[in-house]
């Protein structure tokens, strides 16, 4: 997310137009992230409404996109941890057997879940979003190496897990 050096301001960028764009693409890399397609809707949503309270000043950024980007990838890592507490002190409560998922599920979603948080952000940044290595990189705060071995080391895994679930299902 880069602001614009000294000179004229460019032409402030109509925010519906913005959102327009730029909502579908981004709730569905949220959808891949999280597996909820209503949960990564409404976080979207609340990453454009921060957005907006804040248009005049990130409109005039060279990618306003990246602002909201990273505001909606920060959103859903947050609503995952709070997941994840919720279902761990449940677990302590009662023991709760939950059928697994139908067949007919997502494979695709099922094996993204497995990965770790950043291979499985990195993969979905990647081959969904169709961002560069570049892009995660300067989006998450490492080095590019860094992204390169998430990606290898998502795809080896993701590989792994769909050739186990195509095995399993030969058998």
């Amino acid at each position: 997310m880069t602001v614009r050096g000294p000179g004229p301001a460019p032409p402030p960028v109509d925010f519906t137009d913005f959102y327009q764009a730029h909502f579908h693409r981004l709730a569905v890399q949220l959808y891949a992230y999280l597996g909820d397609h209503a949960e990564a809707q409404d976080l979207t949503q609340e990453a454009f409404c921060r957005t907006l309270e804040r248009w005049e000043r990130i409109g005039t950024y060279d990618d306003p996109s990246a602002f909201v980007r990273r505001v909606a990838w920060n959103l859903a890592t947050s609503r995952l941890r709070r997941i994840r507490t919720a279902v761990r002190h449940l677990a302590r409560q009662r023991e709760e057997h939950v059928p697994g998922p139908e067949p007919d599920r997502v494979v695709l979603l099922a094996a993204l879940a497995k990965l770790p948080e950043a291979q499985r952000r990195a993969v979905v940044l990647h081959h969904l979003a169709h961002l560069t290595v570049a892009e995660i990189a300067d989006q998450a705060g490492v080095p590019e190496g860094t992204v390169k071995s998430w990606l290898s080391r998502g795809r080896t895994a993701l590989a792994r897990h769909l050739t186990d679930r195509e095995e399993a299902h030969r058998a």
